[in-house]
């Protein structure tokens, strides 16, 4: 079946600051689709006489691709808003113990389905999440997605370091990993990725396996954090003695490729930030919760200089808000503390086809382009007084950066996947 629909639409395929001429605008476009493809876009002038047997629906908004979050921990989602720690201490109080009642199932279940409604409610249709240790919790999630046709990576945390109840070992974390690989490969929009929680809390043993794991299967992606707090990279210093910086702890053990996804990067080295460009590494910026446990601020210049892929993340639960619009302003206003001025475009570039390519899903989701999966958002540029008023007659560029400093879920007035409506705005 054949679906057209009318409206606003905005997208950004590359990064702006390097391609200026990425940003591709219909102000009354056409996007048509079908078995859940795009298979042509443009003006609506120019394509409407081809689609007189075609049913169109025009959407109230303007219409950007669906967003993609890049880092994001779902068995977090009940202890966003935890009080009054910065992130070792934070984990121990707050996370560990909500991550430990993941080893029931339907506990799991009723998460991962909140979730991920909430992910929708938000306009996000693709997310690397993390789930916990337990092989459970990555069915759920997994499942939950399968239902609702989202496009989601996951994979068991390792941690044969981690608290009692949240411990593996090398070899269960090995199997565990393989098993769901196995389970899970080629079902859906799903995609696998192998994850160790962050350096301090595996082994050498562990972190080698994680190295041979990721080259035994070329099909995955590398989850992890790096460099996000100033007492945990002291504590990697201390415990990897050897290695010349955090991100080289990794390295030893085979686990900065291009497949290879790295949250926060707060605290690199020059010579990190070549070595992540080198390698094609990425990170995912998270605002949101770098602000909110006072891990500091990235540095886009400084990785801006040696060209390190980026993608954005609201990594929940220390991130604050589902939305990455919300997160978008947040990067705005982190970048402008380093004197960096983060164009709402390449904003919009970041948490669509950025953070989709980190995800090496490019080629399928992110810019809304013919061939492309047709997920969409409609967002209601009067969604609020403050919004309707700051945006009436405005351009563009100024429409869509008001709606990332001011906007959040309320803006989301539909999400599409795969060309269906997945979620509307009622009110």
């Amino acid at each position: 079946m054949i679906r057209a629909y009318r409206g606003e639409l905005l997208s950004v395929d590359q990064d702006p600051r390097d391609i200026p001429h990425a940003v591709r605008y219909e102000e009354d476009g056409l996007l048509v689709v079908e078995d859940g493809l795009v298979i042509a876009r443009g003006p609506y002038a120019e394509l409407a006489d081809s689609l007189s047997e075609v049913p169109i629906e025009t959407l109230p908004g303007l219409v950007v691709p669906g967003f993609v979050d890049a880092h994001v921990h779902y068995p977090q989602t009940d202890r966003i808003a935890s009080y009054g720690e910065q992130l070792l201490d934070w984990l121990e109080k707050h996370i560990f113990p909500a991550e430990m009642a993941f080893a029931d199932k339907a506990h799991a279940d009723a998460v991962a389905g909140f979730f991920l409604d909430e992910l929708l409610r938000n306009g996000t249709t693709s997310a690397l999440v993390y789930p916990t240790v337990h092989e459970q919790s990555v069915d759920a999630l997994f499942e939950a997605a399968l239902e609702r046709r989202m496009r989601i990576v996951s994979g068991k945390v390792l941690m044969d370091l981690g608290p009692e109840g949240l411990r593996d070992t090398v070899a269960s974390g090995r199997a565990g990993s393989e098993a769901l690989i196995r389970r899970w490969r080629g079902r859906g929009r799903l995609g696998y990725a192998v994850t160790p929680r962050f350096a301090l809390a595996s082994t050498d043993a562990q972190l080698a396996d994680a190295g041979a794991l990721l080259a035994e299967h070329p099909d995955v992606l590398m989850h992890t954090h790096l460099a996000e707090n100033l007492r945990e990279c002291a504590e990697v210093e201390a415990r990897f003695t050897q290695a010349v910086d955090y991100l080289d702890a990794y390295d030893r053990f085979g686990l900065v490729t291009p497949r290879s996804v790295f949250a926060h990067g707060i605290h690199l080295s020059e010579r990190a930030c070549g070595r992540l460009h080198e390698s094609g590494a990425g990170i995912a910026v998270c605002p949101s919760s770098n602000l909110f446990l006072g891990s500091g601020m990235f540095d886009f210049g400084r990785a801006d200089r040696h060209g390190v892929r980026l993608g954005l993340g609201t990594d929940i639960g220390a991130g604050t808000s589902f939305s990455l619009l919300r997160t978008a302003g947040l990067a705005y206003q982190a970048a402008l503390a380093r004197e960096e001025r983060l164009d709402p475009f390449r904003a919009l570039y970041l948490a669509t086809a950025g953070s989709a390519a980190l995800l090496h899903i490019q080629d399928r989701v992110g810019a809304l382009e013919p061939g492309q999966e047709a997920d969409f958002v409609v967002l209601d540029q009067a969604a609020t007084p403050l919004l309707a008023r700051r945006t009436h007659g405005a351009a563009l560029a100024e429409r869509l950066f008001a709606l990332q400093i001011l906007g959040d879920d309320r803006v989301v007035a539909r999400t599409y996947v795969l060309g269906e409506c997945a979620w509307r705005r009622t009110n």
